[in-house]
């Protein structure tokens, strides 16, 4: 595989700037104006996200549907309660674990729809990057190799994304903290991890293994937070994740160009 070093161009600026911010979060609103612009984008771009949304919905109802077994399944020793402690601790226990269902699922949306719709959004990246000017020679590894190495480095970001989450969702619980800073690092930590997600296609072809993009990524991290968590709070909304999903994937590209050589 290239090795970063050798792709053409100067790259970013090491130390994170306050205005990187504003710059990443242009980063997806011209990727969201690219290719709203670009109608003949709009099939190929779509089809991903939805089909990933219904995954991800099929999992999480079935999950939902099989709580009240699985609760009383762990919590045998709340069978001699009186009937409102036992019903009050599965209900929010139950609770507990649909809310952390539906995390899960947010956080592995990216990392689904790329995986199934890796040959279509590289056609997204590609344009993009010919409408900027082009790209360097294009590092090219088999289609099987390209969906198989998006699968694995996207379960790997989903478990490490996950892990972080069990410890934010555990400070949750200090009075203060847990209603004000926690949730602000949750969205920063989601919103990092999308953006190396999102970039991922793009950065593949110019020679960037997972590692390497973790690294560039995190020496521009408010680069990467003006960008990701933008596109984290997008996904939140109705309808977001499958509207906004191919114009973040045409914005990753634009990041991915603004990580490694200057537009």
């Amino acid at each position: 595989m290239q090795h970063p070093s050798s792709v053409r161009g100067a790259p970013a600026p090491a130390r994170p700037r306050p205005r990187d911010l504003l710059d990443g979060a242009a980063c997806l609103v011209h990727g969201i104006g690219i290719f709203a612009g670009t109608p003949g984008l709009w099939a190929i771009g779509l089809l991903p996200a939805l089909l990933a949304l219904v995954v991800l919905a099929v999992l999480v109802i079935g999950f939902v549907a099989s709580l009240p077994t699985m609760v009383t399944a762990v919590t045998p020793f709340a069978d001699g309660w009186s009937g409102s402690d036992r019903d009050a601790l599965r209900l929010l226990i139950g609770a507990a674990l649909t809310v952390g269902a539906v995390w899960l699922a947010i956080i592995s949306y990216t990392a689904i729809a790329l995986a199934i719709g890796q040959p279509f959004y590289e056609v997204i990246s590609r344009r993009v990057d010919a409408r900027r000017g082009g790209a360097p020679a294009p590092v090219e590894v088999p289609r099987w190799r390209a969906i198989g190495r998006a699968v694995r480095d996207g379960l790997l970001l989903v478990a490490v994304t996950a892990c972080t989450s069990v410890g934010l969702l555990l400070l949750g619980f200090v009075p203060v903290l847990g209603q004000t800073v926690v949730p602000l690092l949750g969205a920063c930590v989601a919103g990092f991890f999308l953006a190396v997600e999102l970039t991922s296609i793009a950065l593949e072809r110019r020679g960037f293994a997972l590692r390497d993009r973790l690294r560039l990524l995190w020496r521009r991290r408010l680069l990467a937070l003006g960008f990701g968590v933008p596109v984290f709070l997008l996904f939140l909304v109705p309808l977001g994740a499958i509207l906004g999903m191919p114009g973040a994937v045409a914005g990753g590209t634009l990041l991915a160009r603004r990580l490694t050589r200057p537009d």
